[in-house]
C-alpha cells in the first residue's frame, strides 16, 4: 500500500496563536511532529498542510515536504484533501497526523497502518481508559465499538451508561475506549466524505467522524497503548514539556 501522512498546522488557534511554531527543546512543535512521523516504517511519503506563510517558510527552512492550504477548511480532514491534490501521486491511503502532538509514537503510526488493506475505508485507534477523570471529561473521545471491531459511536460522554453502577465503578466495571485522533482514508473514501455536508449527531457532539458513520461508512479501529497528548493552550505545552523531559 501507498500511503502518504499528511500533517496539517494552522496558524490560528483561538487559545494557543502559531502553536506549530511554539519552541520545545529547542526545535519547533511542528518540527518535532513532523520528525517523529518520519521514524514510521509504513508511510511511503510525509508532507505538512499549513495554511500560513510563515508556517510554510519554517518547514521548507528544515527541509521538510509542505503544501499551503486555504484558511477556511472546517476540519484537517478537508485540509488534508486539499493537501493530497496539491501534492499529488497515486495514493491508496492518507494518515492524517495531528500537527500538535510533538510527541507522538511512531508505532502508533504502523499500528493504524497495518489496517490498511484496501477494503478498509476509514481507520482510527483507541486506548482503554485508565484514568476516571479522563474518562467523564468532555474533552476527551469516547467509543463503543461492535464485535468485528468497527466503530459504532463516538461521544464526548462516556458511553455506555451504565444503569444502576455507581459513575465512580464504571471504569472497574466496563472497558471504556478513548479515541485517539489518529484518523487513516482510503483516498477514493476521503474524496466522497469531504463533499457532506455536516450531520446532526456531528453538530451535536462537535465530533466530525459521527458524519461519516451518519453516511454509512465504517470506521475499523485498532487498539494503541500509547498515550496521546495533544497541545491545545500554552499550559499543555508546559505539562507536556514536563512529562516528556526525557525525550528532548
Amino acid at each position: 500500500m501507498k500511503i502518504l501522512g499528511i500533517i496539517p498546522a494552522r496558524y490560528a488557534s483561538t487559545r494557543f496563536p502559531a502553536k506549530a511554531l511554539a519552541d520545545i527543546g529547542g526545535k519547533s512543535m511542528i518540527r518535532r511532529v513532523y520528525e517523529q512521523v518520519r521514524q514510521s516504517d509504513s508511510l511511503t511519503e510525509v508532507v505538512v498542510a499549513t495554511d500560513h506563510p510563515q508556517i510554510m517558510e519554517h518547514v521548507q527552512a528544515f527541509g521538510a515536504p509542505v503544501v499551503m492550504t486555504s484558511e477556511n477548511h472546517p476540519s484537517g480532514t478537508d485540509r488534508c484533501f486539499e493537501a493530497l491534490q496539491t501534492h499529488g501521486g497515486d495514493f491508496d491511503y492518507v494518515i492524517n497526523i495531528q500537527g500538535d502532538e510533538p510527541f507522538i509514537q511512531p508505532e502508533q503510526i504502523d499500528i493504524l497502518a497495518a489496517c490498511l488493506d484496501g477494503k478498509t475505508e476509514l481507520a482510527t485507534l483507541v486506548k482503554r481508559f485508565a484514568d476516571q477523570e479522563a474518562l467523564f471529561s468532555p474533552n476527551t473521545a469516547k467509543v463503543i465499538l461492535n464485535r468485528t471491531g468497527e466503530a459504532m459511536y463516538f461521544s464526548r460522554h462516556p458511553i455506555p451508561f451504565l444503569r444502576g453502577v455507581d459513575p465512580a465503578r464504571w471504569l472497574e466495571t466496563h472497558a471504556y475506549f478513548q479515541h485517539i485522533g489518529l484518523y487513516a482514508y482510503r483516498t477514493d473514501v476521503l474524496t466522497l466524505i469531504t463533499q457532506l455536508p455536516p450531520s446532526s449527531l456531528e453538530k451535536a457532539e462537535s465530533l466530525e467522524q459521527l458524519r461519516w458513520l451518519e453516511n454509512g461508512f465504517r470506521i475499523r479501529v485498532a487498539f494503541t497503548e500509547y498515550e496521546s497528548m495533544g497541545i491545545d493552550t500554552p499550559d499543555d505545552l508546559k505539562a507536556a514539556l514536563i512529562k516528556n523531559r526525557h525525550l528532548l
